[in-house]
């Protein structure tokens, strides 16, 4: 076979590890389909593959120079890009890219949109995200008689400062066949979504003997089971009348089991042709939801369904390509409402958000609320503080809280620090914090490895005992959480994992000399439909009585209860039965989301890299609800404030073209 210099370079890219094999494999492809393609097309489509990886939808050619400095492409590499980019319709004249209406090559493995080069299964799903939801911005909005006298049922008038923005979310999404609700931790979320379910079932009543069918849905087991347990304690405070509380479903599914997962495929049973049946669909913690479930989702939704996207934009996005929710929520912060919208939501529930009308309102922003007052974090929280100034890359503020005590925040200059994190895994490194007012002190994972031995039933309880004991020892266990950027390397899940089972063995707290001890405990990295288990459930290895009285050990895990259902139940599962998991002393920060603890803990590296992002301290700082512990050098922290992701996209692009 004869050589072709222009895989040279992407040898050398793999050599430095600039790409994958995986991208260098795809470039080879490309370039055996069309041998008498631009030099360049081998490179991009590398590039391309490479960037879908990073959680990029496309390869933005118009900001290259930029990526051309992360990567340290040397000179050759740019000088074929820069002539490429200088006129990227020359791409198109091979078989192997298309235009958006080259309908004689569907089938080309590569799109070039306007400047953004995409994989072809990638443009697809975007295509089919942006076309439904534009769908359903571009319905006239309807609201419902009585829409303004229940909201005031629900909001009863109360002196402010400023607008209701859950009563606003509410109003928004009661006209609109698709509604986005933002905010920060502690905003209420949570409780704004019980109150619209109250609102659309009681306006659904005054019309129609049928209730609403609503499903709830996460896209994790984690995220799924807060929510269900937040909503089921929520209904029954909810000022509705008996009948109406009575249709509103506190069962929350897995996106995943929502739409029929089917083992060893990407596909799923619910589709266009298969629709859900359902009136009203709401699907928390969005920001986790990548472009693919979220087509996924779209095509399997009814056409004259609603959609609502609960989720905090400043998050970090979902682990597979795309960002919809930030995509979505590009222009919350400053609202950009119509004076049509200011006008309509004077009328309906009294607030005024003049203060948030721009001239240049498009239609997708009259369908975003964005929830601005935190109920969890109060002016003097320290968490809350971090976390917005870590929001705002505000690096001086930020070493400003960290460097004075506090009673919620502790910083340690140094993850390398094996004193201190033994502090913080054994007791929650207490002597760290100043002393709160309430006497109530952090913990580590002492408290509830002493509560596996101090709670133990008798040998020969019952088995609701049992049950009782497991569901203490999860709760206790979910009190605390160490946290990590990464997934490899001594500060990664693997390493701390690693170090705490060490600290723990030598303390005394476990046995860890065989792999299975009680205590402990595992995370779940796959669905397994057969166990009922989900990717991110958290079991706890416990010694348990079998049907003889026998002890042995079983994993239990908090799993949702049958459908219908309210509370959560415990599972035992042996060990040999779980699939794919890992020990969970550790977790990284993506991993977390969906989930809160009393006292989060976050271990950063000694070396800056790409995952180091504001989006992550965020979201670390954001899963403490009253203690945040910071293992991480100064520099790194500096580093990491500053550095912002942005996935390139263009689907925020799309929904211009829809009028209101």
């Amino acid at each position: 076979m004869r050589h072709d210099a222009r895989l040279d370079l992407l040898d050398q890219a793999s050599e430095r590890g600039t790409l994958r094999a995986l991208d260098v494999a795809f470039a080879r492809f490309l370039a055996a389909q069309d041998a008498h393609a631009a030099a360049v097309l081998p490179l991009l489509g590398a590039l391309v593959s490479r960037q879908q990886a990073d959680g990029h939808l496309c390869l933005d050619l118009a900001s290259w120079e930029q990526l051309a400095e992360e990567f340290a492409w040397p000179s050759n590499w740019r000088a074929l890009i820069a002539a490429a980019t200088a006129d990227p319709t020359s791409l198109t004249d091979s078989i192997l890219v298309a235009s958006p209406d080259a309908g004689d090559r569907a089938g080309s493995p590569l799109v070039l949109d306007g400047k953004r080069l995409y994989l072809r299964r990638y443009w697809n799903h975007e295509q089919r995200v942006a076309l439904a939801i534009g769908r359903r911005l571009a319905l006239s909005p309807s609201a419902p008689p009585q829409l303004a006298e229940q909201l005031a049922r629900l909001f009863p008038a109360e002196a402010s400062h400023g607008p209701d923005w859950q009563r606003i979310a509410c109003a928004l999404a009661a006209r609109g066949a698709f509604t986005v609700i933002t905010g920060g931790p502690g905003t209420g979320k949570t409780t704004t979504v019980v109150r619209l379910l109250g609102l659309l079932q009681t306006l659904q009543r005054n019309h129609s003997p049928r209730p609403l069918r609503i499903r709830l849905a996460a896209p994790t087991g984690k995220a799924s089971a807060r929510l269900q347990a937040s909503i089921s304690a929520q209904i029954a405070q909810l000022d509705v009348d008996n009948d109406v509380r009575a249709t509103i479903p506190s069962q929350v599914d897995t996106l995943h089991r929502l739409l029929g997962a089917r083992p060893d495929t990407r596909r799923f049973r619910h589709d266009s042709s298969d629709p859900l049946h359902l009136d009203v669909l709401v699907i928390d913690e969005a920001s986790m939801i990548d472009l693919e479930m979220m087509s996924a989702v779209l095509a399997a939704l009814p056409d004259d369904a609603r959609l609502i996207l609960l989720g905090d934009k400043d998050q970090l996005s979902s682990v597979e390509a795309g960002a919809v929710l930030g995509d979505l929520c590009r222009r919350a912060q400053m609202a950009h409402y119509s004076p049509a919208t200011a006008d309509w939501l004077r009328q309906t529930t009294g607030d005024d958000v003049d203060a948030w009308v721009r001239a240049d309102a498009a239609p997708l922003d009259q369908h975003v609320a964005m929830l601005r007052q935190s109920h969890r974090f109060g002016a003097e929280s320290g968490i809350g503080i971090l976390a917005q100034a870590t929001n705002e890359g505000d690096v001086t503020r930020v070493r400003q809280l960290l460097s004075r005590p506090h009673i919620d925040i502790a910083w340690a200059d140094s993850a390398a620090d094996t004193q201190r994190l033994a502090e913080l895994v054994l007791d929650g490194g207490a002597s760290r914090f100043a002393a709160p007012a309430d006497g109530v002190s952090p913990q580590g994972y002492r408290h509830y490895l002493e509560w596996v031995r101090r709670e133990r039933p008798r040998a020969d309880a019952d088995a609701t005992a049992f049950d009782t004991w497991a569901r203490g020892v999860l709760q206790s266990f979910g009190r605390f959480q160490l946290l990590c950027a990464l997934r490899h390397g001594p500060m990664g899940a693997e390493g701390l994992n690693r170090q705490v089972t060490d600290i723990l063995h030598r303390a005394g707290l476990i046995d860890a000399s065989r792999e299975w001890y009680e205590g402990r405990p595992v995370l779940v990295t796959r669905n397994d439909y057969n166990l009922g288990l989900m990717n991110g459930d958290v079991g706890i290895a416990l010694r348990v009585p079998d049907e003889n009285g026998r002890l042995h050990l079983r994993v239990a895990f908090e799993v949702a209860g049958e459908a219908n259902e309210a509370n959560t139940r415990i599972r035992f599962i042996l060990p040999s039965r779980l699939g794919e998991r890992e020990t969970v002393y550790a977790m990284t920060v993506h991993k977390s989301q969906g989930s809160e603890f009393d006292h989060a803990a976050l271990v950063l590296p000694d070396e800056a890299s790409a995952v180091l992002t504001r989006e992550l301290l965020y979201t670390g700082i954001t899963r403490a609800r009253r203690w945040f512990s910071l293992l991480a050098p100064a520099s790194i922290i500096a580093h990491i404030t500053q550095q912002s992701v942005r996935r390139h996209s263009g689907l925020h692009t799309h929904w211009e073209a829809f009028s209101e």
